[in-house]
């Protein structure tokens, strides 16, 4: 056995096996709560794969040799986001200058108030830093945090709860909004919950699910250009 757990540490078979495990325990989930909020199936994976390396005794690095190849086809999968979009082409033209007004200021919003709250309640510099682009796609937050002097790591994590948060909460809070167009609620979900949430809207409707790509890929864009001013400018 223990010849056994040697070999798999060292191969990418295991980190490939848990991924898809934890996320196939998770479809279950969601299909067994009748699509429950809390059901999302990248949440139940990280839960799932976090006590499976616990009870194992598989440590981060003998993961990601096989989790990497998982993260590699993250690219592709972004840029199938595409196909639906393509799909909804026929929307854009009616929504082109709402959404060129609507993602830079929820860009400017969402990195003002990061700074500002860590800056209120006394965090110092660095979180200021790692705290402003918490709420883009987490490849470019980890490059736009370490471009402004924040820590990458920490970035990794705050874009991934915050994604969770608004995949989880995002579609129930625009509903009691009363937001029923499948549009705005598509570009709140990718502005605001990126990946995860786009994986959400598009569970609930196709339309939904293709501006909440393309929300994501412009709010990433708009993040990226406004953290360093808003940084030099708060300071």
């Amino acid at each position: 056995m223990s010849e056994t757990m040697d070999y798999l540490r060292s191969s990418p078979l295991l980190g490939v096996f848990l991924t898809l495990a934890g996320y196939r325990v998770g479809l279950e989930m969601k299909r067994l709560s009748r699509n429950h909020p809390l059901a999302q199936p990248v949440l139940v994976a990280i839960v799932v794969i976090g006590v499976a390396m616990w009870l194992l005794d598989i440590e981060y690095d003998e993961y990601l040799v096989g989790g990497s190849v998982i993260a590699f086809f993250l690219g592709p999968a972004t840029v199938a986001l595409a196909v639906p979009l393509h799909r909804q082409a026929h929307h854009l033209k009616e929504l082109a200058v709402p959404m060129l007004i609507a993602i830079p200021v929820g860009a400017f919003v969402s990195i003002a108030t990061g700074v500002l709250m860590v800056r209120v309640l006394g965090g110092g510099d660095v979180l200021e830093r790692t705290m402003a682009a918490k709420s883009t796609t987490t490849p470019i937050a980890i490059a736009v945090t370490d471009h402004a002097g924040g820590n990458p790591s920490m970035v990794a994590v705050l874009t991934i709860v915050v994604g969770m948060l608004g995949a989880v909460l995002g579609p129930t809070v625009l509903t009691l909004l009363h937001i029923r167009d499948r549009r705005a609620r598509g570009l709140a979900l990718g502005a605001v919950s990126h990946g995860i949430g786009t994986s959400r809207a598009l569970q609930e409707d196709p339309t939904e699910g293709a501006f909440s790509g393309l929300s994501m890929g412009l709010t990433a864009l708009a993040t990226s250009l406004l953290v360093p001013l808003l940084i030099h400018l708060l300071g």
